[in-house]
Formats: structure tokens, C-alpha cells, sequence
């Protein structure tokens, strides 16, 4: 788990409330932070099952060696047809991990240079570089607008596809280079690519489809007074997630954080991941 922090571990201990002889879910292991410290407040008769699609998690899994936990691989989805039935609480934290961004050939971040890939599971499914080949240039103006919320989707998707013709073959830092030359030359509060980035990782990842479909489906499966902590990183994500806690309090459930919680000063100093952080929480009724 060397180089990557959890994010607001101590915040998600607090709103998940962890019974210690209570079966949990943490259906985003990462590299562990938080399945480790849900782990620690269990007894010996708590459980914890943990998934996630990346092939680099299940091998942080496998050093876990406590016979209260088990993992999965499997994305949200799957991961339902695994799991028993009832939960006493579930976390999600949606986030890409640090050695995801950090290693070249998963192709997530423009800061290192190496294959456009952005596939959580590397062992199926289309690559960012296959996708933005594949797509028509209205097509792909529309998915960088639609999941990247960038402004100037149309003059980057018409490079894209300029760019293309003459070589097929993506690296992170050749998109990159092609999002900085559509800005204008001016100060920018952010990279030019990183809505670029954001909008291909989610389309590569059915990451908003996922969670739009299993949130609901995750919180039926909630014994009562369990609770769900989810943290999102951008504006996409955490609109879900508030509109179908809403949606459920109309199903005798009570929503913890009136406001989405953030990282506290201190976090956000030393670990950069929190900046972006929204956490929210609910409770399902007694019965």
C-alpha cells in the first residue's frame, strides 16, 4: 500500500459506525486503506467482504491473511451477485488510486507517459486509445462534453481526429499535448486535459452507469440502521449519489450529511487525492 493514503479514513470510520460483530462491504478495495481499518474495529465474529476490478487490488488483498475477510474480483455490479445477503454497511470510494495514476502503462494520468489505456480491469474491454479511434468526431465531442463537462469538447475532438489520420497510436502524453494546443494561451486553473481525461476514464469504466444502477440496489440490501458512505471526486459522481440518497428517504431511510463532507485542512496538505473529495452517508430506518 506504499504511496497511496485512503482518503478521510478517519471521517468514514466515523459515519460507517462499524458494529464490530457486523458484516461490511467495501466495495472499492484499492490498495486496502480502509478495508484494513474496518478490519480493525470488527470482532472476531464481524465480516468483510471486499471487491474491486483491478488486477493490482486483488494482489494487495492477498496480503491480508484474517479468515473475517474476502475478495472478489469484480466490478459494482458483479459484485452484488457475490455478495450474501444483508449488509450492515457498505463503503465505496470512487476514486482512482495512486498507483493507478502513477504507474505508466495504465495509461490514467497525462503526468506519466505511456499507453492510452484507463481499463480498471486490464484483462477486458476497449481501451481510451481503441475508443477515441473507433468514434465519430460529433460522437466523441459529445462523450468529452457530456462526461468531462469541457467546454471545448468540439475543438479537441476535431484534433483528435486530425491527429488520427496520420497515426492511430495513442500515448497519455500525445492527447495531452493535443488537449494543451486546443486552450488558448493563457493561465490555466487546471491542466488542459484533465476534463479530457476524466470524461474517457469514466467511458472506458461504465463508471457512472455502474454507479447509477448498483447504489440503488446496494442500499435494499442494507439490514436496518445500516449505513452507506460514499466519496465521490467530481461533480458527476456525486450528483448520483445525492439524488438516489434523496430519492430513498421516502423508503424510511435518513441521510447522515446534510451537506457532502470534505477533507479537513490538515488532509488536503498532505495528501493532494482529498482535494476533491465529497463524502456523503445514510441510514437505513429501524425497523
Amino acid at each position: 500500500m506504499a504511496g497511496h493514503i485512503p482518503v478521510m479514513s478517519s471521517e468514514v470510520m466515523e459515519w460507517l459506525a462499524v458494529r464490530p460483530d457486523g458484516f461490511y462491504w467495501d466495495g472499492t478495495f484499492g490498495r486496502g486503506g480502509h478495508s484494513r481499518s474496518i478490519l480493525d474495529s470488527l470482532s472476531q465474529q464481524g465480516r468483510l467482504w471486499a471487491t474491486d476490478r483491478d488486477e493490482a487490488a486483488q494482489a494487495e488483498a492477498g496480503r491480508i491473511n484474517d479468515r473475517r475477510f474476502t475478495f472478489k474480483r469484480a466490478d459494482l455490479l458483479a459484485a452484488l451477485d457475490l455478495l450474501p445477503s444483508g449488509m450492515d454497511g457498505f463503503l465505496w470510494d470512487l476514486g482512482v488510486s495512486t498507483p493507478q495514476l502513477t504507474t505508466p502503462q495504465r495509461g490514467f494520468s497525462f503526468q506519466e507517459n505511456g499507453p492510452l489505456d484507463m481499463r480498471m480491469d486490464q484483462s477486458e474491454g476497449e481501451t481510451a486509445g481503441e475508443l477515441i479511434n473507433r468514434l465519430q468526431e460529433k460522437e466523441l465531442a459529445d462523450l468529452i462534453y457530456t462526461f468531462g463537462e469541457e467546454r471545448l469538447s468540439r475543438r479537441i475532438a476535431r484534433m483528435i481526429c486530425e491527429a488520427r489520420k496520420q497515426d492511430s497510436q495513442w500515448t497519455t502524453h500525445r492527447l495531452a499535448e493535443i488537449c494543451t494546443r486546443a486552450y488558448p494561451r493563457r493561465h490555466h486553473r487546471i491542466h488542459p486535459a484533465t476534463r479530457t481525461f476524466q470524461a474517457l476514464r469514466i467511458a472506458v469504466n461504465d463508471e457512472l452507469n455502474q454507479i447509477e444502477t448498483v447504489l440503488p440496489l446496494a442500499l435494499n440490501r442494507l439490514n436496518p440502521s445500516g449505513r452507506a458512505v460514499v466519496i465521490s471526486f467530481h461533480s458527476l459522481e456525486d450528483r448520483i449519489v445525492k439524488h438516489t440518497f434523496k430519492a430513498f428517504v421516502a423508503h424510511g431511510f435518513r441521510i447522515l450529511t446534510k451537506r457532502p463532507l470534505q477533507a479537513n485542512e490538515d488532509e488536503r496538505a498532505v495528501n493532494a487525492a482529498s482535494r476533491s473529495a465529497k463524502l456523503r452517508a445514510i441510514e437505513r430506518g429501524a425497523p
